[in-house]
This record gives structure tokens, C-alpha cells and sequence, in this order.
């Protein structure tokens, strides 16, 4: 096994060693007192308006570190679990904590992981958690812990659902966000859940969820379809298994995953489509991007189809060839001339925001990104690359005769121009 793959390996992990929660300014919460909020529907009403425009701000101070930050492992994995354990909630100081715990414990320990997101205010109300009570239990959470955050579906029973909601019950939060076990709403009867009998609680369960070897196995199949191929080899996936099960140890399955032969194989590179916000961020990571105005940047999410901290359901966004829509396949095109070159784009409107898309026609609707590109950091970074060695930096997937005749005509040089007809290139989508 090469040295150099060692090095590149232990140096992505030691840049992610730190965690760094976002940093989002809260202090206008000091002015929807508790007591005051409790009385007035209308001061509620206010403070939901501006929840709602502060998450908004949140999604761009997380994009910002995303195209920007050395920790790429940490935030990568972050986005990984984010759309692993979905969470949707517009109260902002709770969504920052939530963030905050999926990228500490990112490359942590999946046990304390499961037990650390139970006890999230933006779970527990997002799936209905502090409606759980005793003699009138709420299923939704413990519906999904099986089947979406562990075990897969097809894996357990009804009765292990009605079971597990039973020992869920009691969970709530205070206001500031802080866990909070309401005892007279717990359960403490007798429950049996995969043949253990006893006066289970939520820890209780989350242990024996993870004896399977299930939950091993449903954790390290999303993980080599995020990082590896759609297309899963069950010969790597119970290799990967037998890593993770034994201690559920998440930085020493990515370092088995990263050291192994079988990730650097060909048919394994080039083969995803890029997300949105790959493809957003990718760009501005090659060309430093910077966005003047928050609200192009909420256009492009919504019109891609992935809006960070917006997710669409439980499920999260099912990534692959979905991201590819009759809306966003011409946006996706036209995005890196759009964002470097500042070229003009059309748009319409089909109802409302959400059915606004990028048309070939000229109309009314033109409009340009207001942004800075900085091209004197490209050019430096640059300099003496040639276009052939960019090519293969930018586009990973095998290309037509078509496309390499096409590439040719370029010339040499890895001009500006250049660049932004090598990120047009339909294979440039592929990663």
C-alpha cells in the first residue's frame, strides 16, 4: 500500500480533529421574553417570521464554511449525517445546536451519536417526540430511529415500533434547549423488544438496536453510496460491517474505507452525480465566489432542489439521478458562466418561488448574480498548470471522442474561459 496514501489519509483526519460549531448572532431572542411569548399569539407569530429569516442566514454562514474550510472531512461527514439523521426545524437557536452535535459527533461514536440526536430539541419536536406519553404513545420517532437512522426498513416489527415508542416516552426539552426527562410521562412498564424483557427506557433500546449486526451493516451501506459508488458490492459492505461492528467506532471505518484498494478502483470514480451543493461549492472552492446577496443564493438551492437546513421530509433528498430535474438540468449547465462570468440567465415563474425555472428564451426576467470572483487567487493557484492536467482535475468520468475533440479546441492554456467550458461539460456533473 503506497506511503503517500498514509499520509494524505492521517493529514485529512488530523485537519478534522477540531470541532467548530457555526457561529450565528442569537441576541434578538432576548427580545421574545418566555412569559411575554406565552400570552401573545402575535408576538409568537413575529418571532417565527424571524426564526425563519435567521435559519435563511444560518444556511449561508454553513455554505460559507463549506466552500472555505481545512476541516473538509468533518464537514463532509457532517452533510453526510445531516441527511442521514433529517431534522427540520425553523427555530434557530435549536437547528444551530442540532448542527452542532451532527458535526461533533461526525467522526465520534455511533452509539453516543444515536443517543446524543434523541435528545435534540429539533428531533424531538420534528418527530414528535414530546407528544410521546404514556397511555397515549406517539410512534413517529421510533418508526423512523428503525427504519431510516439504524436498522433499514423490513428489519423489525410492529410490535418492536410499539415497543420502542413505549420506551421513549417522557422525552421533551426546556427553552433553551436543554434535555429534559419528564418522568410522569414515562412508561415504566415491561417491555419486550428483540427478546429482551424489562423496564426499558430510550438508552436501553438504542443498545440493543446496535447488537444487531443490522445496524452495522444499514450505517456502512449508506456510507460507501455517499462515498463510494450508488451501485453497493456486498463483498466491500460486510468488509466495511465487520470494521464497524465491532465498537461502532465512525473515524476507524472511514480510515478502512479511505485505505482501501477497492475505493481508488476505477469503476468506483467519477460514477455519482455532484449534489447541489457539490456542485455550488465545488465551484467556488476551484474560484473564491463570493455571494453579495443572500437571496441568490436561496434562489439557486431552491431551483437545484437542495436547500441546506430545508430538508424535504424524514427521508432527506435521495440524491443520484433525482438531482437531475426538467428545472435544474439547464441551471446546472449555465451555473459556473452564471457565477464566473456573470452571465445573463431567464427565468419564469410557474405559480410561485418553488416552480421558478432557468429557460432558454430570453423574457422580462433576465437577471445577473451579483457577485465578486476572485480571479487573481485562480490565476495564482494556477499558474503553471496546463489544461490537460486541469481537465483531469475537474472531470473525473470517462469522455466521449466528441468531448476530447471538443477539449482540443481550447488550446493550452488554462485560461478563464477554458476553465469555465471544462465546469459546462455535462461530465463535469459526475463525481
Amino acid at each position: 500500500m503506497p506511503l503517500e496514501r498514509h499520509k494524505i489519509v492521517n493529514d485529512l483526519f488530523h485537519q478534522s480533529r477540531d470541532i467548530v460549531p457555526l457561529k450565528k448572532d442569537l441576541s434578538y431572542l432576548n427580545s421574545y421574553p418566555v412569559d411575554e411569548l406565552k400570552k401573545s399569539k402575535v408576538l409568537r407569530m413575529e418571532l417565527f417570521e424571524k426564526n425563519r429569516k435567521e435559519t435563511q442566514i444560518l444556511n449561508t454562514i454553513w455554505l460559507k464554511r463549506l466552500t472555505t474550510t481545512n476541516m473538509v472531512l468533518r464537514e463532509r461527514m457532517t452533510l453526510f449525517w445531516a441527511n442521514h439523521f433529517v431534522c427540520k426545524d425553523l427555530a434557530t437557536n435549536h437547528i444551530l445546536q442540532y448542527n452542532t452535535t451532527l458535526r461533533t459527533h461526525a467522526l465520534g461514536n455511533f452509539r453516543d451519536f444515536v443517543k446524543a440526536v434523541t435528545r435534540e430539541p429539533s428531533m424531538i419536536k420534528y418527530l414528535n417526540l414530546n407528544r410521546n406519553v404514556k397511555n397515549s404513545p406517539n410512534e413517529n420517532f421510533a418508526r423512523e430511529l428503525l427504519e431510516l437512522f439504524t436498522l433499514g426498513e423490513g428489519n423489525y416489527s410492529e410490535t418492536d415500533i410499539k415497543e420502542c415508542s413505549r420506551a421513549f416516552t417522557g422525552y421533551n426539552f426546556k427553552v433553551n434547549g436543554e434535555f429534559r426527562f419528564i418522568k410522569n410521562r414515562h412508561d415504566y412498564g415491561q417491555k419486550l423488544f428483540f427478546g429482551q424483557n424489562g423496564k426499558l427506557k430510550g438508552d436501553d433500546i438504542i443498545d440493543l438496536i446496535l447488537e444487531q449486526r443490522q445496524c452495522a451493516k444499514h450505517i456502512c451501506e449508506k456510507i460507501y453510496s455517499y462515498f463510494v459508488n450508488v451501485d453497493l458490492d456486498d463483498e466491500h459492505i460486510n468488509e466495511m460491517t465487520d470494521v464497524f461492528y465491532r465498537d461502532y467506532d465512525i473515524e476507524r471505518l472511514m480510515r478502512f474505507v479511505f485505505m482501501s484498494d477497492w475505493f481508488y478502483k476505477k469503476v468506483n470514480i467519477g460514477t455519482k452525480i455532484k449534489s447541489p451543493v457539490d456542485l455550488i461549492v465545488g465551484i467556488q472552492r476551484i474560484v473564491p465566489v463570493y455571494f453579495t446577496k443572500n437571496n441568490e443564493l436561496y434562489r439557486l438551492q431552491n431551483l437545484l432542489d437542495q436547500f441546506l437546513l430545508f430538508p424535504p421530509n424524514v427521508a432527506g433528498w435521495k440524491g443520484g439521478k433525482n438531482w437531475i430535474t426538467t428545472n435544474s438540468l439547464m441551471l446546472r449547465i449555465k451555473l459556473p458562466s452564471m457565477m464566473l462570468e456573470k452571465e445573463s440567465f431567464t427565468y419564469q415563474y410557474k405559480g410561485n418561488l418553488k416552480n421558478l425555472r432557468i429557460v432558454s428564451v430570453k423574457n422580462k426576467y433576465q437577471e445577473k448574480l451579483t457577485v465578486y470572483v476572485d480571479w487573481p487567487s485562480y490565476r495564482k493557484s494556477v499558474k503553471k498548470i496546463s489544461l490537460e492536467a486541469l481537465k483531469d482535475t475537474l472531470i473525473l468520468c470517462d469522455i466521449n471522442n466528441g468531448t476530447k475533440r471538443y477539449i482540443r479546441s481550447f488550446g493550452r492554456r488554462s485560461s478563464k474561459k477554458n476553465l469555465v467550458n471544462l465546469m459546462s461539460l455535462p461530465e463535469y456533473q459526475m463525481c
